[in-house]
């Protein structure tokens, strides 16, 4: 048992110093009580573990619900004790919203971002050619001017923030977005991080990455996986409480390579996954950190891998770019892993009650890509009647398959969130995100497996953050790949016709 006790400790300490590095600064809730919350799940399968064994796993629903109570739990946490944009030292774009800004108090404050004498400075940014300014108003962390758009968005942002810049150097962030009547407006907000920007040395660069930490919680989350590889291959190991035995079978070599290819397989689509999105945001020129694995003991060996960015996007098509990289990238290294797995599986009978995170008889029907996959890969072997004993790499396939439609669903944060958001703007992303929501449920009725992530998502917000010029729309070419995506999320979510099932005679 000391041997999963290690596991705890090492996703204790980097769970700890994840929350702290992201959330301490924003947010008045202790550190130690958020990460309590997370940390939850993984307390309750090392208890169960300890009690039971890992021959003996935990009923699905303790896990998952555990997981939903604890994210829920997390989110009201860290929302109850979110600091106001004037307590932090993050740009405060976020709160730029036309919602947002609503919602501050309209008395005059006594502290504005500008001087009144640089009001008229102000208004000769915004030439009435291109944007005839018609009102001025002054947050606490905000100027907002309202008018009329008189050419192109994208010229009208070009020339206003070339404006802005020669008469206020690197003072404000300029953002540029559509309000909810439909005509677009612009807000300045104090660019509190110039001096860190220009400041530039080395040793802030690596306190962003954190690469040590980085590669730590690599290395943790490959032996994860590599123990949960084990399991899925189908090695016996010995019971934890005879633990000499257990560390001799469980760190013999043999063993160990017997769980490689599934844990390889799972974190090359992760890694690549969020390695497209980190690539695309260094493009643009945008601070972020490096891809930060998530490791766990037990269930899949990994909650996946997140990157954090931390200077605002600057337009639209840069938001659409780096959403859609990540399942893009994640999906062309998924595609030949779960086909050379599909194609190393053995067919089995198809039973009643089988599920689909049965690993060992896994009806292929569940999903519209994955059934065309296993009949490309399988051909006349897979029958109306068969069921899939999945290969490791396959498993791993088909996690990626299952990754890249969660992170394709449009709403909110997610990447198909962002997508969507940058191809028809934030307010018809709102709507496009609260349908989603609504079918999600509704599919859950006739596939509980969905249930939780349909629940999770009627808590997720919908309001993603806008980009600085929110209002200059994308090109056909890049509506193409996103109607494309959508495609992808569709035929992985839905379940195979009956009547292309017949036709393809499985």
């Amino acid at each position: 048992m000391a041997f999963w006790f290690l596991f705890l400790l090492l996703l204790g300490l980097a769970t700890y110093l994840m929350v702290q590095h992201s959330v301490a600064q924003i947010t008045r809730t202790p550190v130690w009580l958020l990460w309590l919350v997370l940390m939850t799940p993984a307390f309750i399968l090392t208890g169960w573990t300890a009690i039971y064994g890992v021959k003996q796993p935990p009923p699905p629903g303790l896990f998952m619900w555990s997981l939903f109570v604890c994210i829920l739990l997390y989110s009201i946490l860290f929302k109850w004790g979110r600091r106001s944009p004037r307590d932090t030292q993050n740009p405060p774009q976020a709160q730029a919203s036309e919602s947002a800004l609503t919602m501050q108090p309209t008395p005059e404050p006594t502290t504005r971002p500008i001087e009144p004498r640089e009001e008229t400075q102000l208004r000769n940014c915004f030439p009435w050619s291109v944007y005839y300014v018609q009102n001025i108003e002054y947050r606490p962390q905000a100027v907002i001017c309202r008018g009329q758009l008189r050419t192109k968005a994208s010229n009208a942002y070009q020339q206003i923030k070339t404006n802005i810049e020669a008469q206020f150097g690197d003072r404000f962030l300029l953002i540029f977005q559509e309000g909810f009547n439909g005509k677009p407006f612009f807000v300045l907000v104090p660019n509190t991080q110039a001096a860190k920007q220009t400041n530039t040395p080395r040793r802030d660069q690596e306190q962003l990455t954190r690469p040590r930490l980085a590669l730590l919680l690599l290395v943790v989350t490959l032996l994860t996986t590599t123990l949960v590889g084990v399991q899925i291959a189908g090695v016996s190991l010995p019971p934890t409480r005879e633990m000499g035995s257990f560390l001799k079978v469980l760190f013999s070599p043999n063993v160990l390579l017997k769980g490689l290819p599934y844990a390889l397989g799972l974190m090359s689509i992760l890694g690549t996954h969020e390695l497209g999105h980190y690539l695309t945001a260094k493009f643009y020129n945008i601070r972020s950190t490096l891809p930060y694995f998530i490791p766990i003991p037990l269930f899949l060996g990994t909650f996946g891998a997140f990157i954090q960015m931390r200077s605002p996007i600057p337009n639209r098509k840069a938001l659409f770019d780096i959403s859609i990289a990540g399942p893009l990238a994640g999906f062309v290294i998924t595609l030949p892993l779960l086909i050379w797995g599909l194609a190393h599986s053995d067919v089995v009978s198809l039973t009643e009650k089988t599920q689909v995170f049965d690993f060992d008889a896994l009806n292929p029907k569940y999903s519209i890509l994955l059934a065309l996959l296993s009949k490309l890969a399988l051909g006349s072997q897979l029958t109306a009647k068969s069921a899939l004993d999945l290969h490791p790499v396959a498993v791993a396939g088909f996690l990626g398959l299952v990754v890249t439609a969660l992170n394709l669903m449009p709403v909110g944060q997610l990447d198909g969130g962002h997508i969507v958001h940058a191809m028809f703007g934030q307010r018809t992303a709102i709507v496009i995100g609260q349908i989603a929501r609504v079918l999600l449920l509704l599919l859950s009725l006739i596939r509980e497996e969905l249930l939780l992530w349909a629940i999770i998502l009627l808590f997720m917000p919908l309001i993603d953050e806008p980009a600085l010029n929110d209002v200059t729309e994308l090109d056909n070419g890049r509506d193409i790949w996103g109607l494309l995506a959508m495609a992808l999320l569709v035929i992985i979510v839905l379940p195979l016709p009956q009547a292309i099932a017949n036709f393809l005679q499985i």
